[in-house]
């Protein structure tokens, strides 16, 4: 293949040509950091929580008329849960991984601190991780005698009286490699406040309520605190996964039966819970699909749309090319190459573009740097797309027939 003539021909030919490489390069910067930030959303859907999301159901109730024991009346519910055919752990929490209503500590490894070590989801609850089926893999669970009301912590710290706080807790692995890296962390305290809390039990993973930042989304604590009906509780309940909807309608026909006036709230499965907490991240990634799908597109047609244009413009010069010799084959790799060129530019450009579009995605938004392999692989792509768009043009250049073409204006 002559490569002179097709450039000399670009040449004579600048404006179009120009107005192609440019919207080739838009198209490959824009697809490479859209591909990525698909690829980001996707990995974050599927963060791992840690529990046995399949067995798990969730409900969320509200009281009509304040209980005058809500403690006694939390009891009696997890009592009749435990009871319904099909349940094989039912536990209190103030929130679910995942969830949207989230509890957070400040954790500081000395009390002198100014800035905290790490922030944490924090769980309130005795047999919870047990319920949620997340795994142990130091040390023991909580105990009952270790529980303390929600009422009596938080008078405790309006007061400043530290001997009525939870003194133990269950801490994830990735929290405890965060405060005490390769250490032990069994028996070491860490403060909440002004309240020294010693761990007891390290648990593989528990993803906190608001996992949005994957960096920090294990940091999650349990601590033996019981919270009565009506302050914003839900009762997990862990069962079979064949057997979640069956289970969760027997388990609020239970709650409504030993009290006809309980209003629940929210009802639903752990799978729910995990849809609801990732609709934005799938809908973006289907915006940025269509978004490449649209440019695509565009671009395939804009090399249809000026392929054909020179098609027509050039009859006379195939015309002669084919009278001096030239078979079907040689005026179809002309076209063929002669994109090939455009494109070669015009990725060129979209990735210094789509490496420019990057660093400002990194600087305003934090998202990590574009891995390399992106762009050999954009590239490929367009290139591909382009030969494709080109092969109809190309192949009406190559059918006419030489006499015709020559007596073509």
């Amino acid at each position: 293949m002559e490569w002179r003539p097709i450039l000399s021909t670009l040449r004579r030919h600048r404006i179009p040509a120009s107005l192609l490489v440019l919207e080739i390069a838009l198209t490959c910067a824009i697809v490479c950091n859209a591909v990525f930030l698909i690829g980001q959303r996707l990995q974050h859907m599927q963060m791992s929580t840690g529990i046995d999301e399949h067995a798990l159901v969730q409900i969320q109730l509200a009281e009509i008329e304040p209980s005058p024991d809500i403690y006694a009346r939390a009891r009696e519910d997890l009592a009749v849960l435990r009871q319904v055919p099909g349940v094989q752990a039912a536990a209190l929490t103030n929130q679910v991984p995942l969830g949207i209503s989230s509890s957070n500590s400040s954790i500081k490894l000395d009390l002198a601190q100014r800035q905290p070590t790490l922030n944490a989801g924090t769980y309130f609850g005795l047999d919870l991780p047990q319920t949620m089926g997340a795994r142990l893999v130091a040390g023991r669970h909580l105990q009952a005698d270790e529980a303390t009301n929600v009422d009596v912590v938080l008078k405790a710290l309006a007061t400043g009286d530290a001997k009525q706080l939870p003194a133990v807790t269950v801490i994830t692995q990735a929290m405890a490699q965060r405060l005490w890296p390769g250490q032990n962390p069994l028996g070491r305290t860490f403060y909440i406040g002004p309240v020294g809390v010693r761990v007891v039990g390290v648990l593989a993973d528990l993803a906190r309520a608001n996992a949005y930042n994957d960096a920090t989304a294990h940091y999650s604590m349990v601590l033996p605190v019981f919270m009565g009906v009506g302050q914003n509780q839900s009762y997990l309940i862990r069962t079979r996964p064949q057997d979640r909807q069956a289970v969760l309608k027997a388990a609020v026909a239970a709650l409504k039966k030993a009290d006809p006036q309980r209003v629940v709230t929210r009802q639903r499965t752990y799978d729910e819970v995990r849809s609801k907490f990732f609709e934005n991240d799938r809908a973006m990634a289907g915006i940025l699909v269509g978004v490449i799908i649209a440019l695509l597109t565009v671009t395939a047609l804009g090399i249809v749309g000026l392929a054909s244009f020179w098609v027509a413009q050039r009859r006379r010069m195939i015309g002669v090319r084919r009278a001096l010799g030239a078979t079907r084959r040689n005026i179809l790799n002309y076209f063929q190459a002669e994109n090939f060129v455009l494109a070669t530019f015009g990725i060129a450009l979209g990735m210094l573009l789509a490496y420019a579009i990057n660093l400002f995605l990194m600087l305003h938004y934090e998202l990590p740097r574009l891995p390399a392999i992106y762009f050999p692989v954009g590239a490929v792509v367009l290139w591909v797309i382009g030969q494709l768009a080109v092969l109809g043009p190309a192949l009406r250049a190559a059918a006419v027939p030489p006499v015709v073409a020559t007596r073509s204006v």
